[in-house]
């Protein structure tokens, strides 16, 4: 499970002051270099613009960062397991290599053995470091638009099927399939509480997730089915539309969003995302208090479903959605991004 971080001020803050409170919880992403490193990292401090925050290893490596050589993350604190120890070292070495159970065994390694230190340490095995190492690599290159066999190159895939199915265990789709095939894009939009992958046509949305949710592959697929349309890397009209609002939205200065939006979903759900959208920016209602808006009070846990069942993050703004009781209930992003964006809407709301 993902370590609920703060904001990412606060992070900023702690990376500046190396503080060690957040070791092994909160790692950096260095754009300008490509580089994750821990927060008490002594090497020179990136500027704010080109930090990014992830929660674990897994995280980073799948974004497309390299570990630091100098504070080494994957060398995490505490007694150190020789095994891991000398297969990290190896990784470094070789960073592009497609390793396998074979390799292991031919360095005198039990696979066994391997997969369980590794899960102990880091929550993934050593193959999946590898491979998470590799493909972030290729997502990140083919993200920029180079020929598919360019990215597979990048990433160090041999086999251009198993690169193939490797992005579409992320997106869905080989993106070549876009010649014969109808097909909806999708692309990344950085924000300053992580990366949104966004889905669209070129006339409407059709999904707005933080990419670290757990369920994005499982909307994904349910897209894909609903929409009887694959899912490739690319850009339209429209996500451009839609990051040029989000960067207004999160500089304080749109406070409405006039994108059109592709609602998969019952009526009853639809109705209830349409009441969600009429929540004044910087006001929370409860699941209840929606229910009755709608004239059907009793239907709480319904409007709890179809508000948990939302793929368009912050534009249906799922998140003013708060418990009886004032907590803040679940929020598929994060509890910390949750408590991040009323905040923020509230100060918003303070200059209207």
């Amino acid at each position: 499970m993902l370590f609920d971080l703060p904001d990412d001020d606060t992070l900023y803050t702690a990376l500046i002051a190396r503080d060690p409170a957040y070791d092994g919880f909160a790692f950096v992403g260095v754009k300008s270099t490509g580089v994750f490193c821990r927060l008490t990292c002594a090497a020179r401090k990136p500027k704010r613009e080109n930090s990014r925050f992830f929660s674990s290893i897994a995280a980073c490596l799948e974004a497309g960062f390299r570990p630091c050589k100098r504070c080494t993350p994957l060398a995490l604190s505490g007694e150190k397991d020789p095994t891991v120890t000398q297969l990290i070292d190896a990784l470094d070495r070789e960073p592009e290599k497609r390793w396998s159970e074979d390799d292991l065994l031919r360095l005198d390694y039990d696979p066994s053995t391997v997969r369980r230190a590794f899960k102990r340490q880091f929550g993934i095995t050593f193959l999946e470091m590898a491979r998470l190492r590799r493909l972030g690599k290729g997502m990140d290159v083919l993200a920029s638009g180079v020929k598919i066999i360019d990215a597979q190159i990048e990433a160090s895939y041999e086999s251009g099927s198993g690169f193939r199915a490797a992005i579409a265990r992320h997106i869905g789709v080989n993106p070549s399939q876009a010649r014969t095939h109808q097909f909806l894009k999708a692309d990344w939009l950085d924000t300053p509480i992580g990366s949104m992958l966004a889905v669209a046509d070129n006339y409407a949305l059709h999904l707005l997730e933080f990419c670290d949710r757990k369920a994005l592959p499982t909307e994904l697929t349910r897209l894909k089915n609903v929409t009887g349309s694959d899912i490739i890397m690319g850009r339209t009209p429209l996500i451009d539309r839609v990051e040029q609002e989000m960067n207004g939205y999160f500089s304080g200065q749109l406070f409405e969003f006039t994108t059109p939006l592709a609602q998969h979903g019952s009526l009853f759900t639809q109705k209830v995302w349409d009441v969600l959208r009429s929540i004044p920016i910087g006001d929370v209602q409860s699941y209840s208090a929606i229910a009755s808006m709608m004239g059907q009070s009793s239907a709480t846990r319904a409007v709890a479903r179809a508000n948990g069942a939302n793929q368009i993050s912050i534009i249906i703004p799922c998140h003013r959605v708060i418990g009886a009781d004032g907590s803040l209930t679940g929020y598929g992003g994060g509890l910390w991004r949750k408590r991040w964006l009323i905040e923020h809407e509230r100060r918003m709301s303070l200059r209207q």
